[in-house]
């Protein structure tokens, strides 16, 4: 049970009951969805008690707003069994929404101050227009430059400009397509080698790129190798290092399966 302490706060610090209520949840630090009833009825009664004196009407809504939360602080101290306390809704929940309401239109109010103070410090400035550009005569009169334009004129324009559009066209580049190219697939090369090997026994690998390969199809042959004769399914010799790689197919090995793995390590 907190001590009955006096509150030295004036009446006019807070506009209306809610906003008192507000200001004793933030100063006890607590949250505003689980409001400890008992302290903070205990501290508003204290509240109450020094308005004894003041504008009776005024009074009149924090004794509506007191009699509000003794009637929320005599549910909540009637002891309950564990059914109806999770059937019955928290009697503090309208109270709470109505904290939160007036806590959000607190601060929209605070933000339209803040909006009026600084629309203080914006100065508008009266047109000073000189009076060589005010007397300003246009050569030409658009009304006049205007007056004998007709649907047809307009679309003989639209259609010279189209036109100049149309000629601006390559006629021979503007058909060519995208060239893309094919992707070289590894594991497809590999199967392509092993069955150009068993058929050609002994090769080279210049032979090997017969059909004017580029940079990455002979990349990705050359990864084939690799992986062939690490499978023990060719063997390779090269007399010096700007010969050609002969490549001899090993007839001992089983067919190759679509499935196997490729690693180099």
């Amino acid at each position: 049970m907190v001590a009955n302490t006096v509150l030295e706060v004036r009446l006019d610090a807070f506009e209306g009951p809610l906003d008192l209520l507000l200001h004793l949840i933030e100063k006890n630090q607590v949250n505003i969805y689980d409001i400890p009833i008992v302290m903070i009825t205990e501290q508003y009664m204290d509240y109450i008690k020094l308005m004894q004196r003041q504008d009776i009407d005024l009074m009149s809504e924090f004794l509506v707003m007191a009699a509000w939360l003794l009637k929320i602080k005599s549910k909540m101290l009637i002891p309950k069994d564990e059914e109806e306390e999770a059937v019955e809704e928290d009697p503090r929940a309208e109270l709470v929404q109505r904290l939160i309401e007036h806590k959000m239109y607190k601060y929209i109010s605070f933000m339209l101050k803040e909006k009026q103070s600084d629309a203080s410090y914006v100065m508008y400035k009266s047109p000073t227009i000189p009076d060589e550009v005010k007397d300003y005569d246009e050569p030409v009169s658009p009304d006049e430059l205007l007056s004998d334009i007709t649907l047809a004129k307009l679309q003989s324009i639209f259609d010279m400009v189209i036109k100049k559009q149309t000629d601006k066209i390559d006629p021979i580049r503007s058909k060519f397509g995208n060239i893309e190219k094919e992707e070289v697939n590894l594991v497809d090369r590999i199967s392509f080698i092993d069955k150009y090997g068993k058929e050609n026994k002994k090769f080279s690998f210049k032979r090997l790129l017969e059909k004017g390969a580029d940079k990455v199809d002979v990349i990705v042959t050359f990864l084939g190798v690799l992986e062939l004769i690490r499978m023990g399914r060719i063997f390779v010799s090269q007399e010096s290092v700007h010969d050609d790689i002969e490549i001899l197919y090993n007839d001992d090995c089983d067919e190759l399966d679509d499935n196997y793995d490729i690693s180099f390590n």
